[in-house]
């Protein structure tokens, strides 16, 4: 059953999916997709054309704009923002204020699994590996490859993180998560699991 806070406002043109929840003062703009069973928590705001898999979690006063694009099982971190605008400016050369015909957006695409920590803010265009993760109040520049931790401002790769977002262990030729004891295999600066 999806669950609508009487504070949240919601668009009734946003297709929100069963099991969904989104919480007081959100809001969901028309053209919004999302997906089974996530949750959009207090404050946060999902742009018009923002498509979200099933199971993501938006935290409290996360700004998701248009036109990004989040894969399933994606973490979205408190106050954390995807931006949608390369040059960003009020008005155009001439002064005066630009419209939404004055400019095209950009977005931030965020793989299946990937998570974003509290503060961060992800510069579009940009994309998101998946399983990688963006430590809090990083700010991502540059696509960041799949099972990445990256850090800092800008953000740098600094380990390798396995699906339970464990920092893995190099062990011989592989990567092991201490947490599940998968393995993973680093080839030319990105990492792959390998299948058991």
């Amino acid at each position: 059953m999806t669950t609508i806070a009487p504070s949240a406002d919601v668009s009734e043109a946003a297709d929100i999916g069963e099991g969904t929840k989104i919480w007081h003062l959100a809001q969901v703009r028309e053209g919004a997709k999302l997906g089974k069973n996530c949750i959009v928590g207090r404050g946060a705001y999902v742009g018009s054309g923002v498509t979200m898999g099933d199971n993501c979690k938006l935290q409290n006063y996360a700004l998701v704009y248009e036109p990004a694009l989040l894969g399933n099982g994606v973490f979205i971190g408190p106050a954390v923002v995807l931006t949608n605008d390369t040059y960003p400016r009020s008005v155009s050369p001439d002064g005066t204020l630009k419209s939404a015909q004055d400019w095209e957006p950009a977005g931030v695409t965020i793989g299946d699994g990937a998570s974003i920590g509290a503060r961060a803010v992800c510069v579009a265009p940009v994309s998101i590996g998946n399983w990688a993760t963006v430590a809090a109040g990083a700010v991502v520049t540059k696509d960041v490859p799949d099972f990445a931790l990256v850090a800092g401002v800008p953000a740098r790769r600094i380990r390798w993180v396995g699906k339970a977002g464990f920092p893995l262990t190099k062990n011989g030729d592989f990567w092991i998560c201490p947490e599940t004891g998968n393995k993973y295999v680093e080839e030319n600066e990105t990492l792959r699991e390998v299948e058991a």
